[in-house]
């Protein structure tokens, strides 16, 4: 009879065991998912930035350009025939 409690004390601390290995990976996780999350949101954030560093470093090219720099007024003279077509093209569809 002892046996069989020797074994089922054994399968007790095994289930114990194995129980709370489960509680800490879960912990883990959940720690892990919160980290994940922060980091998606902190990429988010860069991507946002570096979206306006270069929409900040297109319209300083665009000045430079405009300022009589003769790196970019080819450049220049094609974006700005090109917003004017937009503008062109804007306006046929509102006068329809």
């Amino acid at each position: 009879m002892s046996n069989i409690e020797a074994i089922v004390d054994a399968l007790e601390n095994k289930i114990s065991k194995v129980l709370h290995s489960q509680r800490v990976l879960k912990q883990t996780n959940l720690k892990l998912t919160e980290e994940l999350q922060l980091s998606k949101r902190t990429i988010q954030n860069q991507e946002l930035a570096i979206a306006t560093w270069q929409e900040k470093y297109e319209s300083l090219k665009m000045a430079n350009s405009i300022l009589g720099s003769d790196n970019d007024k080819r450049e220049t003279k094609l974006k700005i025939n090109a917003l004017i077509r937009d503008i062109d093209h804007c306006i046929g569809q509102l006068s329809e």
